[in-house]
């Protein structure tokens, strides 16, 4: 089952119950935990904040230790990518969580997409 049918499967409600956006952690069908979006906070600083765990080494996205899968919503890719992503990682949903800027409301499975 691909990662975006498992995250269409758990019915999250995109919403906290003060209608502030979420940004869910995930591993496979199984929440992690869940923080309000903040606004200029990398998935890192959400996950954190979610009581998850998210390995980093460099935190400037060059060595791609804190990959993780986007499920849902919008974490826009940097131009030029950078040293930790390439073209085929960040088509299946790749994102780096030391830089990954979310936008709103989105899903991340911890995993990498390998």
């Amino acid at each position: 089952m691909s990662a975006n049918a498992v995250a269409a499967t758990l019915d999250l409600d995109p919403i906290d119950e003060q209608g502030r956006p979420v940004v869910r952690f995930l591993r496979g069908p199984h929440l992690l935990g869940q923080t309000p979006f903040m606004a200029g906070k990398t998935l890192v600083e959400h996950a954190i904040e979610a009581g998850v765990e998210i390995p980093t080494n460099c935190t400037s996205g060059t060595c791609g230790a804190c990959m993780v899968t986007l499920l849902l919503g919008d974490v826009p890719l940097p131009e030029p990518l950078p040293p930790g992503l390439d073209d085929f990682l960040a088509e299946e949903g790749a994102r780096l969580g030391c830089i990954g800027l979310p936008t709103g409301d989105v899903d991340i499975d911890i995993r990498p997409p390998l």
